[in-house]
């Protein structure tokens, strides 16, 4: 199954053309404050432990063979299909 990634720039494209950014999960500290260097652990935690939960998630995708611009996708990760209207 193919992953097609659809760029507000370039159109649909092949998910070869991205790089993986990453979920996009709340940072710590109170809301509109930012993160927070009380524990780094936490951090380290949102940064590099990965959930990959079952279901919808909002995820970041670089596209470095081509626009080179950072968007913001809903895939479900059981199906691998992208929600309609998710790059804007």
């Amino acid at each position: 199954m193919a992953l097609k990634i659809p760029c507000p720039h370039c159109g649909p494209r092949d998910y070869t053309e991205f790089m993986f950014g990453g979920e996009l999960r709340p940072m710590g500290g109170a809301p509109g404050q930012g993160p927070t260097a009380e524990d780094p652990h936490d951090d380290f935690a949102r940064v590099y432990l990965l959930d990959n939960a079952p279901g919808v998630q909002r995820e970041r995708w670089f596209h470095l063979f081509g626009c080179r611009r950072w968007l913001e996708l809903r895939r479900d990760t059981r199906t691998n299909e992208v929600a309609p209207g998710t790059a804007p």
